[in-house]
């Protein structure tokens, strides 16, 4: 049957604004989705931290389905240097699925006395960190951050000193913690990541 231009156009617009909301609906429907993102967060990682350089805040489910080294810093300590290490271990492996965490912190030795800009400016100018750092908070004693509490809780080892480091695999185990003198590419460290990231 024919149908005038105008006519025509009004079918046509109401088919095609039929045809839209069908498509619109879709995508609503697995409204379980970010459900099933949240579940695939492991417990270690649901926590949430300012970053360093702008205070904004992060949550760590972003590194979920990676292996994550977590360090806990220091801006005037002798392991201080292993900030170089850190970022090239990150460079090498962060394609492959390892970000590293670095968590400034004042507990030992008072080494981090610093405000965040002090602790960024050291961090990305005279080392060139590009791997994630958070705002300075504590990591042992009767209070420390989540995630710290969490690890420790893991492993049974609190950090004794500066630049201890833990290894998450991609189920959110704890796997391995390395005290502060094992260094960013000593043999043992960079094994245990490479079997973490499978291979």
């Amino acid at each position: 049957m024919f149908k005038p231009p105008a006519l025509l156009f009004v079918s046509l617009c109401a088919a095609a604004a039929a045809t839209m909301t069908a498509h619109a609906q879709t995508p609503a429907a697995p409204a379980g989705a970010p459900v099933v993102a949240a579940a695939a967060c492991p417990a270690v990682l649901k926590q949430t931290f300012n970053r360093l350089q702008d205070d904004a805040p992060q949550n760590l489910c972003q590194y979920a389905g990676k292996v994550v080294l977590v360090v806990n810093t220091a801006s005037y300590c002798g392991f201080t240097v292993q900030y170089e290490g850190l970022e090239k271990l990150y460079a090498k492996y962060g394609p492959k699925g390892l970000v590293v965490l670095g968590f400034p912190s004042n507990d030992f030795g008072k080494q981090e006395p610093g405000n965040a800009k002090e602790i960024a400016d050291l961090c990305y100018n005279t080392y060139g960190v590009k791997f994630p750092m958070f705002a300075k908070s504590q990591v042992s004693g009767s209070a420390p951050n989540p995630l710290h509490a969490q690890l420790i809780k893991d492993t049974g080892i609190a950090p004794k000193w500066n630049f201890t480091k833990y290894l998450i695999d991609r189920q959110g185990r704890v796997v391995e913690h390395f005290p502060s003198k094992v260094k960013p590419d000593d043999k043992q460290l960079v094994s245990k990541v490479e079997q973490a990231l499978g291979l």
